[in-house]
């Protein structure tokens, strides 16, 4: 069978479908993976097809007309307008023109796409392929106010025919890597839900000598992510985590360069990335933005996360793992020093918090493997 997975241009989206991709290619399925063009390297180094579509996010607002300078404080109505611009307009008309030839060429039997990429979505419709939703984490408890009518009106201009009701997945089966006991109900009731269990990826690379070496003191990694790094909040937490009897690795990513962060204390070590999948296993504590993949990835192994969230979907995973027990979350300019090294140390050691992250952890050991819902694929097809 010939698949085509399909996400937008970011790690966060890209990164939750590798895992089943490459179950499906082990299950000896013909698979391309379509994404944004910086990401080639990564797709090809794993023996996958590879073909450029889309563009990066970053160019979706700017088609909105908005600068990551001038972007509306995220949960404002105005935020909501022009989330729903970008991503129910913008972002699907560019994957759906790019997406054409490339399913005309391949004529795939089926199209996975990411829950963000409705273009890949709409593309496979248009075409007449059955498509399949896959999740990249919690899905929000409903869709920003004029997402629908976008996409409705993005379709109607193509002559794409659309399902009524929720377009969360486009009427499609939802291929779901977040535990149910996390999800908004509401979702869970209106789709058609496979869970999956989610695998962390990353690129292959060498842990820190200092994240494998004897300690006899907690290791806390922190890190803002790849998209939303800022260096006053990182400095903020790196000086209340380094007051406490602990180790901090922190990975600045693409968006912070070390230097920005001053001197640090001797406790404190830094790096532009780290394999963090592999790194998960040594540490006790995560501090991150709430991304869906750090979230998950914590979640999975069992940790206690202590959130610092600043944009995108970072503020309902914040909330939602806070909510159910596993967490605590600093909001804005309640990230100081001192916040952080009180909370941080609330959540070190047998806390309620770690309690119930490995609950949830045994929860999302229990879902489908990827190689296991690989093998039901061909069913989607039908």
């Amino acid at each position: 069978m010939r698949i085509v997975f399909s996400s937008l241009s970011g790690h966060g989206h890209l990164y939750p479908l590798i895992p089943l991709a490459r179950a499906a290619r082990a299950h000896g399925h013909d698979v391309l993976f379509a994404t944004g063009d910086p990401f080639r390297g990564t797709i090809e180094e794993l023996g996958l097809r590879f073909a450029a579509v889309g563009v990066p996010i970053g160019a979706g607002f700017a088609a909105a007309g908005v600068e990551p300078s001038n972007r509306p404080q995220p949960g404002s109505e105005e935020w909501s307008r022009l989330v729903s611009r970008v991503f129910g307009a913008e972002l699907p008309r560019r994957y759906l023109a790019d997406l054409r030839p490339v399913l005309t060429e391949f004529k795939p039997d089926l199209v996975v796409h990411e829950a963000g990429n409705h273009g890949a979505g709409l593309a496979a419709r248009e075409a007449g392929i059955p498509g399949v939703c896959h999740g990249f984490g919690r899905q929000s408890p409903a869709n920003y106010a004029g997402f629908d009518p976008a996409l409705r009106s993005v379709a109607a201009d193509a002559g794409i025919e659309l399902p009524e009701g929720d377009l969360r997945t486009l009427g499609n089966p939802f291929l779901d890597i977040f535990p149910a006991s996390l999800q908004p109900a509401e979702f869970l009731e209106s789709v058609a839900r496979f869970p999956l269990r989610p695998v962390p990826f990353a690129p292959s690379g060498a842990l820190p000598p200092e994240a494998v070496a004897e300690r006899s003191r907690p290791l806390v990694y922190l890190t803002l992510g790849t998209g939303f790094g800022d260096a006053a909040v990182l400095r903020s937490a790196v000086d209340g985590l380094a007051a406490l009897e602990v180790d901090v690795l922190v990975a600045a990513g693409p968006s912070v360069q070390a230097g920005a962060l001053g001197e640090l204390p001797p406790n404190v070590s830094v790096h532009e990335w780290v394999p963090q999948a592999e790194l998960l296993e040594h540490v006790d504590l995560v501090v991150h933005h709430g991304g869906s993949g750090t979230t998950l990835a914590a979640l999975g192994a069992g940790l206690p996360q202590l959130f610092l969230p600043q944009g995108a979907d970072q503020f309902g995973n914040a909330e939602t793992i806070t909510t159910a027990g596993g967490g605590e979350q600093l909001l804005g300019a309640e990230v100081t020093a001192e916040s952080v090294r009180t909370a941080a140390a609330a959540l070190l050691g047998d806390s309620p918090h770690r309690r119930v992250a490995r609950r949830v952890a045994a929860e999302i050991a229990e879902m489908p493997s990827p190689e296991r819902v690989a093998e039901r694929l061909p069913d989607f097809a039908r």
